[in-house]
């Protein structure tokens, strides 16, 4: 029991609701580190797909690793009417730092999986298809996470300047985790800090940061309550809007009450997620 539920430590970033905007522009700029396209627009002719993986490592307060957990799930997006679906998402744990992990364990209700990305996806009913087990919490992570990478790629580039930080307004306090607790933001940071090439597509790469977060869970078999600060980096293109690489940091701490364990234990959980597109 000790084993698997320390695996369930929840790092969940942001959740945003991203503004999906599907038409044509021509993109015209002489000069991108004076200003970013304002009127950029993402394109999205046909599907286009991405692979998400995030690995957590969760210690004790002295380093030590407890155990560490994989997941990998195919993300596509460009579908009809806006929609995104998910399919192949795999979880897998070990014990050993060292050690190749266990066998992967395929998340059958994330297959073929649809919605349009909005805010119904902190709401409980979104996820009553999903089982009881303690590790689809790490696939309502894939959505939320990819949620707030958009989110933070999209929504601001008209307010960016160069090496300039930039506060979203409307994120901050707390909300509800589709009644698995609640998630606070004090602030979150967004800064434009260069221009580069990936996947041979220039990209503006957006900086972005939430370093003092409160989190609490309340889960079957148990409870916790800590923080956490993430941060990453987002490559957006300058001809399509379209994400080419993202990735995320995370580190949280958390004091848990395990449901068969006499006392309370101090976890910390670093995160390590990357977004590679792959079609």
């Amino acid at each position: 029991m000790r084993k698997k539920c320390i695996c369930i430590i929840l790092s969940v970033g942001s959740i945003i609701q991203p503004n999906f905007v599907n038409c044509q522009t021509n993109v015209t700029h002489d000069n991108y580190l004076d200003n970013l396209p304002k009127q950029l627009k993402l394109v999205e002719k046909s599907p286009h797909k991405y692979l998400m993986t995030a690995e957590y490592f969760s210690k004790n307060i002295y380093g030590d690793l407890l155990n560490k957990t994989k997941i990998t799930g195919e993300y596509t997006r460009g579908l009809d009417s806006g929609y995104v679906s998910w399919n192949n998402v795999f979880i897998t744990h070990t014990i050993n730092l060292s050690e190749l992990y266990q066998e992967r364990v395929k998340q059958d209700y994330m297959e073929n999986i649809k919605y349009i990305p909005s805010l119904h996806m902190i709401k409980e009913s979104f996820f009553e298809s999903f089982p009881e087990s303690q590790d689809n919490i790490y696939s309502r992570n894939l959505i939320w996470d990819m949620m707030a990478i958009e989110g933070y790629a999209w929504n601001h580039l008209d307010s960016l300047n160069l090496n300039q930080t930039y506060i979203i307004p409307e994120i901050h306090g707390a909300f509800e985790m589709a009644n698995i607790g609640t998630y606070n933001h004090a602030k979150v940071e967004l800064t434009w800090i260069g221009i580069s090439k990936m996947n041979n597509k220039l990209c503006a790469i957006i900086e972005y940061r939430a370093l003092d977060n409160k989190l609490e869970l309340n889960i079957k078999g148990l409870k916790s309550k800590g923080n956490e600060l993430y941060w990453g980096k987002t490559w957006v293109s300058l001809e399509n809007k379209q994400i080419e690489f993202a990735e995320m940091f995370s580190y949280t701490a958390q004091e848990m009450e395990i449901q068969g364990l006499p006392n309370k234990i101090i976890v910390c959980t670093k995160r390590v997620l990357n977004v590679n597109k792959i079609q």
